[in-house]
């Protein structure tokens, strides 16, 4: 096999392009940024082996001064990206104290040849004549199945989260997604909602900005699409997201803002705070991030 980092790869079932930074898979495109595919890269050349943080660090980040939380955000990134479930993962599997793996078949990319079409016979046998009975069956099954169809696609269209009044978005719009919760055990689920509806609620106060809803934004918890998808449906431009983790006393909140339309990440910071006053903490980076955000030449109208 060709170096990985030019050819094109299949990793489970998206379809990796080194070249252009895009993975693919069932009409679905994702653009991963650099960091993210390299990781990703160096990931699927030891496939089933445990790379540690240190392993990862000098591959992905070589002659970079950054920490743990680096390799920590661009995992937690691309799971959401190839729509993997660090719970029960095929993609890329955490090994306690160790590293991570990748866990999904890696392979060189083929187009699969098309199947050649039946050969039609000279002389196809008679199609017997069902009799009345079979036919009042027959057609009974169709309408019972046509109405279960209509039933389920009117169950789904029911569960779509509204369409984004604005056709083309503002500069100015935003969409918090739920931030994750990366602690021992998964145990602060509620500290990183209340985060999430807290930093909502903080960038909707801002001037000229436009948030959806908390009931707009959690709708796409563990949805796992890519942050393009998302952020079509809700009308916005950017995607701020992060997770949470506790160690002892301490809680660290890890935020990122991404440009959703190219999958860069053009902010992000690390926040650690006393594991104490949880509505404080919450209030505290909340304000930190939205003040950060509201200064920011980002979201200056051009």
């Amino acid at each position: 096999m060709q170096s990985p980092a030019t050819t094109i790869l299949r990793i489970g079932t998206w379809r990796v392009n080194p070249t252009s930074g895009e993975i693919s898979r069932d009409g679905e495109t994702a653009r991963l940024e650099a960091r993210a595919m390299r990781l990703l890269l160096t990931l699927a050349e030891h496939p089933g082996e445990v790379l540690s943080i240190d392993d990862l660090l000098n591959q992905v980040w070589p002659g970079v001064a950054v920490s743990s939380d680096s390799v920590y955000q661009a995992i937690t990134s691309l799971r959401r990206i190839l729509g993997d479930d660090p719970k029960q993962p095929t993609y890329i599997a955490t090994v306690p104290r160790l590293g991570y793996r990748m866990v999904a078949p890696v392979s060189a990319f083929a187009d699969q040849p098309a199947s050649p079409a039946p050969a039609t016979p000279l002389h196809p046998p008679p199609i017997p004549r069902p009799h009345a009975l079979g036919l009042q069956l027959t057609v009974l099954l169709i309408c019972l199945a046509l109405a279960a169809a209509f039933l389920l696609r009117a169950h789904f269209a029911s569960q779509r989260p509204p369409s984004p009044i604005a056709s083309t978005p503002t500069q100015k719009s935003i969409a918090v997604l739920p931030f994750l919760d990366l602690t021992q055990g998964m145990q602060q689920g509620e500290f990183a909602d209340g985060l999430t509806e807290e930093l909502i609620d903080k960038l909707s106060k801002l001037p000229g900005f436009h948030v959806p809803s908390p009931t707009s934004s959690f709708y796409y918890r563990d949805k796992n699409l890519p942050v393009a998808t998302i952020a079509k449906a809700l009308g916005v431009v950017y995607v701020l997201d992060g997770s949470v983790r506790r160690s002892d006393d301490q809680v660290r909140v890890a935020a990122r803002l991404v440009r959703a339309d190219n999958g860069y990440v053009l902010w992000s910071e690390t926040y650690d705070r006393p594991f104490h006053d949880l509505v404080m903490v919450q209030d505290d980076i909340a304000g930190e991030v939205a003040k950060t955000l509201g200064a920011s030449t980002e979201f200056k109208t051009p």
